[in-house]
């Protein structure tokens, strides 16, 4: 019997890539009088539900659609959290 699993991935760009969408906001928010911000890095956040046999084979399979697909794995990196719901 398969069990639902819920995954929540954070991808980012690695700390060495330029981020110019980042930076744009970064300097809106400045425009805007939040002078204290010093830096924005600009991500992705997704919310994966499916089924699975167990939590292992769960956090194995989020592990192969981020390398597959959801993250380019040259100028980005990601963490993921899995629960059964």
């Amino acid at each position: 019997m398969k069990t639902m699993y819920f995954a929540r991935i954070y991808i980012t760009l690695k700390p060495t890539v330029n981020d110019p969408q980042g930076r744009t906001v970064m300097g809106s928010l400045q425009n805007l009088g939040f002078q204290s911000v010093n830096d924005v890095r600009v991500g992705k956040y997704l919310e994966i539900r499916f089924e699975d046999s167990n939590k292992s084979s769960a956090e194995t399979h989020v592990e192969e659609m981020c390398n597959k697909l959801l993250a380019n794995l040259v100028i980005e990196k990601y963490r993921y959290e899995v629960e059964e719901e």
